[in-house]
């Protein structure tokens, strides 16, 4: 499989009707005790204080079906083909809506279990409310997946250690924390990274942060794998 650069951006977020329809065919997502499920494109809803998007934004994408028993307990079924270009990106929103300056505290525990199949990667995708700005945290991946822009070094924040990247999409400015060694499990404090980009870097301003979203950006998923989000939390003020 040729090597892929991710964009890393949720564009059904910003303007869905920009986005690249997806080729959503029928599907029959795992049999789980949810009290939400949708196979639909776009399908969301709002959970314990948290909204679950399946977003499927990508071009060539197959069927996916996501599931939840709660905004912090949720997984997702995907069957898409073994080609180049990021396919999906289901993820769970918490709205924060405050500046940098103004926050104590961000955090987040996850737990998961991923596939050992497929390309992908376990990302927080983190919003400004103008969508200048995209700081995504990659906490595992797998298969031919990589992120966009140029290499910047390394870096230890938040409680783990980082091979950060840079770049812009034609849209908005890309910063890409790639954690050195694969984790399905942990805490993130979310704070120290953005404020080393806007005080230490000075890569933004006091930006007033809207979205830490956490999910799947998947990539090729052939023949249906399982992405599970056994316990997820985010919190801070």
């Amino acid at each position: 499989m040729a090597p892929t650069t991710l964009r890393g951006t949720v564009r059904a977020l910003i303007a869905p009707a920009l986005a690249l329809a997806a080729t959503v065919g029928p599907a029959s997502a795992p049999a789980h005790a949810a009290v939400w499920n949708s196979c639909d494109q776009w399908g969301n809803t709002t959970l314990d204080g948290y909204i679950l998007y399946n977003n499927i934004w990508g071009s060539g994408a197959g069927s996916q079906c996501v599931w939840a028993n709660s905004g912090t307990n949720w997984g997702v079924w995907a069957d898409h083909p073994d080609t180049g270009g990021i396919k999906s990106y289901p993820n769970s929103k918490k709205v924060i809506n405050k500046p940098i300056s103004s926050l104590s505290s961000l955090t987040s525990t996850y737990r998961v279990t991923v596939p050992s199949a497929g390309a992908y990667n376990t990302s927080y995708d983190i919003w400004d409310t103008d969508h200048d700005y995209e700081i995504m945290l990659w906490v595992n991946r797998h298969g031919a997946v990589g992120p966009l822009g140029t290499a910047q070094g390394t870096v230890s924040l938040g409680g783990h250690t980082w091979n950060v990247y840079k770049g812009n999409n034609g849209a908005n400015e890309v910063f890409s924390f790639l954690r050195t060694s694969d984790s399905t499990s942990g805490t993130v404090n979310i704070l120290p990274v953005l404020k080393w980009i806007k005080d230490t870097k000075g890569w933004m301003g006091d930006e007033t942060i809207g979205d830490v979203q956490f999910g799947y950006e998947i990539t090729s998923s052939a023949g249906g794998l399982d992405f599970r989000t056994d316990s997820l939390t985010v919190s801070g003020g």
